[in-house]
């Protein structure tokens, strides 16, 4: 990295960044009062505010939401005239999953290959350091040029949409002349990424229910009704022979224009079986940024430890459905209501339920801000030039701040690159990238101030 007086400041505090990462990681605070209990949440969102605190921030603040989690706010003051910024990052986190799986335990920052483990590491309480990191720099090398506000939300990764119904009644509490989300990442390690598109998703769940209990299956199996065996149908209505999402009437041909992804990469990052087949059709872009994908992310029925020889009565199933820009989340969660109602066989009995939804986003990556970003992404990744790429996970709080402040300029950045492994066993984040993007953040909000400049 070439050195410059706030590369220097940034690679000086990693050491502390790397403490303080540590003890946010160590709250397992899961949005979900069924997976992990509420004080954690509780205590790392006070966390969260008093580093605000202890910055200089005013106003700080823990806002309770509608969906009963809590986000923290803070504001720091700039030069008179100067533009606004917000920094969004969110402390909630992913489930641990199965923590046999962990070479190291998910709530406890370990360092490794070169690289710092534990969840949330990346998704998101290290984007919430990286926004303090860059503070910090600025303010050792003549102060923060612009007006700051941050946002941290609590219920991302649950998709209840408690803060965006917060932003709703309260407009003017986030309104900001740039928006620097910091819940995305780089394309790789060492590639300089904005991410210009969102998938948006649908979070449904749907039980069948077939009988008033289960039966015994010698006795009754073949002629009464499965549930089990009718929710697999539905299932599988979802996707094509080749695993292509078929929901009738949602567009699944929409090719991604842009920077592309090589097979043996995605196989490589997604650390696919020797043998086994990437599903759908079209390249790797267009599958994961361009198109729906349904998945089954949850079935509830009877486990095998205990299994008994009977019909089963009920059956239920969580499905996520990731939409992409230029469709309405709301308009595919009605066609897939609809497909799984026509797909129900035998005329079971069959509920849907929605647990969350939020849309597409898609950026005008030639704006003002990202010409700032792409000159601070120069200066943090010496001879790379800033790519632009789709993402195909969905932030539901962008288009609810687009809508709110239509002439902000919404940038994502964050450390979620592949070899993070957001959402599964062993996340971990590369100190390289939070120093690097620290850094590119920092010289973004001076690149931005002075564009801002009468």
């Amino acid at each position: 990295m070439t050195a410059n007086p706030i590369a220097e400041t940034v690679a000086s505090l990693m050491p502390r960044a790397k403490a303080e990462l540590a003890e946010l990681v160590a709250f397992e605070s899961v949005a979900d009062p069924a997976v992990a209990p509420r004080s954690e949440c509780e205590a790392a969102a006070n966390w969260v505010a008093d580093a605000l605190r202890s910055e200089g921030f005013q106003d700080v603040a823990l806002l309770d939401t509608p969906d009963g989690s809590q986000s923290v706010y803070g504001f720091l003051p700039g030069p008179e005239g100067a533009p606004t910024v917000l920094l969004y990052a969110h402390y909630d986190v992913q489930p641990k999953l199965d923590e046999a799986a962990w070479v190291s335990p998910p709530f406890e920052l370990t360092e490794r290959d070169g690289r710092w483990y534990g969840r949330g590491a990346a998704d998101c309480k290290g984007g919430f350091i990286l926004h303090l990191l860059a503070l910090r720099a600025l303010k050792a090398n003549g102060g923060v040029p612009v007006s700051v506000k941050v946002i941290v939300e609590g219920s991302e990764e649950q998709g209840t949409g408690g803060l965006e119904r917060y932003a709703e009644a309260h407009p003017d509490l986030l309104a900001a002349d740039t928006i620097v989300i910091g819940d995305a990442g780089n394309f790789r390690v060492g590639l300089p990424t904005v991410t210009a598109t969102l998938r948006g998703m649908t979070m449904i769940r749907v039980t069948i229910d077939t009988l008033e209990g289960n039966l015994h299956s010698g006795q009754f199996g073949g002629a009464a009704p499965d549930a089990l065996a009718a929710l697999i149908r539905v299932l599988d209505s979802l996707r094509a022979e080749d695993g292509s999402t078929v929901i009738e009437g949602l567009d699944a041909d929409t090719a991604w224009e842009g920077l592309q992804y090589p097979d043996a990469d995605f196989r490589r990052d997604a650390k696919v079986l020797d043998g086994v087949d990437l599903i759908g059709n079209g390249t790797v872009a267009d599958r994961i940024w361009a198109r729906p994908a349904v998945t089954v992310i949850g079935i509830d029925c009877s486990p095998v430890a205990g299994a008994t020889p009977s019909v089963p009565a009920s059956a239920r199933a969580q499905i996520s459905l990731r939409v992409p820009p230029g469709a309405d989340a709301a308009e595919a969660t009605k066609l897939l209501f609809a497909h799984i109602e026509k797909h129900t066989p035998w005329n079971a009995r069959v509920r849907i339920e929605q647990v969350g939804q939020g849309q597409p986003f898609l950026a005008d990556v030639h704006s003002p801000a990202y010409t700032a970003m792409a000159d601070a992404m120069r200066i943090a990744y010496p001879g790379q030039e800033m790519q632009a790429a789709g993402m195909g996970g969905s932030i539901p709080l962008c288009n609810t701040l687009a809508e709110l402040y239509p002439s902000a300029e919404i940038l994502l950045i964050g450390l979620s690159e592949p070899d993070a492994q957001i959402h599964a066993v062993n996340e971990s984040v590369s100190p390289e990238e939070l120093e690097r993007l620290s850094v590119a953040e920092a010289h973004f909000l001076v690149n931005y101030a002075r564009s801002r400049q009468v």
